[in-house]
């Protein structure tokens, strides 16, 4: 009851700092957090440059960006800790110390409430954005690892990697109303522009679960390359990144058939959707780059050098 007395409380703050800045325009840009080097860099998406790298202790390895772009939440797993970003002047602006092990992030994209899934204490925790304390912890499946929200911010979802399954959360009342059986060791995962399906990366099982919400069941598996680690969607296609392989599977979602299979960089592992759907970018661990495809194409078209060791597991384009 006190977690949820204090998350009304906070709401109406945070839906009126947020409607203050509706309306702002965020340049093509994407936060890559490099897990070897703790280092956060900034990367012009137009140019595919790093304009900044911000230093950040701990490993840093799951990243989300506030509705409104102005802070970047990375967690970083041996720091215990999330760290709060300032985009504007590029610098570290608050540790939160977190749990035993945060490693999946996300932010509601209604009310800014910070998502961390902590893999140690198989928990998703609830931070407000403003005091950054902690409103809830929430007990789900073991190891929790990505995190999700539906687009219109009913439903929080997290990949629960040894349960093998993925938990529903209810948004506003924070208690977990369902779990859903997927393949073996989900990692990250992803959910339609439209609310209606998910998509699990499974580490285990080298194949990807297309989960049917309203229907509460896995409707379809479809093999990729080894050891997936994340999936984007863009242009009705589901784009998955192949750490083993060096490949990221196009998945039609029509046919929910892998369509294509692109070579990238080695071990490829966060990917995210950028410039309406046009490009999804990659973050490649070991060459150290983050590179784009076009989403139409399926070419790489650009690349560019990052500090060591690029992760990028969540939601890292700004526009």
């Amino acid at each position: 009851m006190r977690a949820a007395h204090r998350l009304a409380r906070a709401g109406g703050v945070i839906a009126a700092a947020l409607m203050l800045s509706a309306g702002s325009v965020a340049a093509a840009e994407a936060w890559i957090t490099s897990q070897l080097a703790d280092r956060v860099s900034l990367v012009d998406l137009d140019g595919m440059n790093v304009l900044a790298s911000v230093g950040v202790e701990g490993r840093p390895a799951g990243v989300a960006l506030s509705p409104d772009r102005t802070r970047v939440y990375a967690t970083a797993p041996e720091a215990k800790a999330v760290f709060v970003i300032d985009a504007g002047s590029r610098a570290v602006a608050k540790k939160i110390a977190l749990g035993s092990g945060p490693l999946g992030i996300a932010v509601h994209p209604h009310d800014g409430r910070i998502l961390v899934a902590d893999w140690y204490e198989h928990a998703l925790f609830v931070i407000d954005p403003r005091s950054h304390e902690v409103l809830a912890r929430v007990t789900v499946g073991q190891s929790p690892s990505g995190v999700a929200v539906t687009p219109d911010g009913r439903l929080i979802l997290t990949a629960d990697r040894d349960s093998h399954q993925i938990s529903l959360i209810d948004a506003t009342t924070l208690t977990v109303i369902g779990t859903i059986p997927v393949g073996e060791r989900p990692f990250g995962i992803s959910i339609d522009d439209s609310g209606s399906r998910a998509y699990t990366a499974n580490v285990h099982s080298n194949d990807v679960s297309v989960v049917d919400l309203a229907a509460g069941r896995t409707i379809a598996t479809v093999p990729v390359g080894r050891r997936p680690y994340a999936v984007a969607i863009a242009n009705g296609r589901a784009f998955v990144t192949d750490q083993y392989a060096g490949t990221v599977s196009v998945i039609d979602l029509a046919t929910l058939a892998v369509m294509r299979t692109i070579a990238v960089g080695a071990y490829p592992e966060g990917i995210a959707t950028g410039q309406g759907g046009r490009f999804v970018y990659v973050a490649c661990w070991e060459d150290n780059t983050l590179e784009r495809i076009d989403t139409e194409s399926l070419i790489v078209t650009a690349k560019t050098l990052l500090p060591e060791g690029p992760r990028a597991f969540g939601l890292f384009v700004t526009d």
